[in-house]
């Protein structure tokens, strides 16, 4: 019997202890008791933000699987698909989920959040360990979120958004990876427009040089800034969409690997397997056996 496609919840249909418009703050622990469904492959229309306080297992986030442990953070973006697998006693700490529009009214700059390389949707970058002088801070700031929700107070919704930027900052201060260097908010903005251009085209625009005339600069211009923020090209990144969105579709049984190439532009069956072959080392037929046995 064929599965469905990836289901894709917002924030009312999995809603759990505090749901407030644009916002929901649980405790970990009774969250994943109640919507055991979850263990399986899903995404969201929301940003997806779980701090353990213990647990154990594997989680993965578009197919990249991360080990579960005590003070790991992890952050998705709306898109994103994950699933998890816990092994031992039942894992807890806090979880949030918060809309695109949830900072919209707050925030002057309306690309404020990208700012933060663990919010824009790379499963490398957003899942990270807080380091033990830290930690009781951190599990406070969250408690003092559950407070402001359990006891509702005028301006209780932005107190939250406070502490949530504090958790950010203090996020990005401590654990961002790599080398920590001051980049140009010019230069953070046009990599945030090229992203978005490549989550919005990539089905139909493949080429750099494509995308380069639609931000207003050269495709050598492109490729310098993919280079100096990422250390990628930027055709790495358009391929690394295309791969993306296949993984995904090729987790629906109903849909025919052929039915998956016309979906993504594809000019036949044959090309698309040579192109998924060549970038993940599997043929996508073994990559769904693999996937779903």
């Amino acid at each position: 019997m064929a599965k469905p496609k990836i289901p894709v919840y917002d924030i009312y249909s999995i809603s759990h202890g505090h749901t407030q418009q644009d916002l929901m703050v649980a405790r970990f622990g009774p969250y994943v008791r109640e919507h055991k469904h979850l263990y399986r492959q899903h995404g969201h229309s929301f940003y997806h933000l779980v701090l353990f306080t213990k647990g154990a297992g594997t989680h993965t986030i578009d197919f990249s699987s991360f080990n579960v442990q005590p003070y790991q953070v992890y952050f998705m973006a709306p898109g994103q698909v994950h699933s998890w697998h816990f092994e031992g006693p039942d894992p807890d700490g806090y979880l949030v989920h918060f809309s695109p529009a949830f900072f919209q009214s707050f925030l002057l700059d309306q690309q404020y959040l990208e700012r933060f390389p663990f919010l824009r949707g790379n499963s490398n970058d957003g899942v990270l360990k807080i380091p033990s002088p830290l930690r009781e801070g951190v599990v406070q700031l969250f408690e003092q979120i559950l407070k402001e929700l359990e006891q509702p107070e005028e301006g209780g919704l932005d107190m939250i958004r406070m502490y949530l930027l504090q958790f950010f900052m203090q996020v990005e201060r401590c654990c961002g990876k790599g080398e920590k260097k001051q980049v140009p908010q010019q230069k953070q903005l046009l990599l945030a427009n090229f992203r978005q251009l490549i989550n919005k085209h990539y089905n139909t625009i493949r080429l750099p040089k494509e995308y380069a005339e639609l931000l207003y600069i050269t495709p050598n211009h492109l490729n310098a800034l993919c280079q100096d923020l990422l250390g990628r090209t930027a055709g790495e990144l358009i391929r690394d969409r295309i791969l993306l969105e296949a993984k995904r579709m090729l987790v629906n049984e109903s849909l025919t690997i052929t039915e998956i190439a016309y979906a993504l532009n594809f000019q036949d069956n044959s090309y698309f397997n040579r192109f998924f072959k060549k970038n993940t080392g599997m043929t996508p037929e073994a990559f769904r056996k693999q996937l779903v046995h």
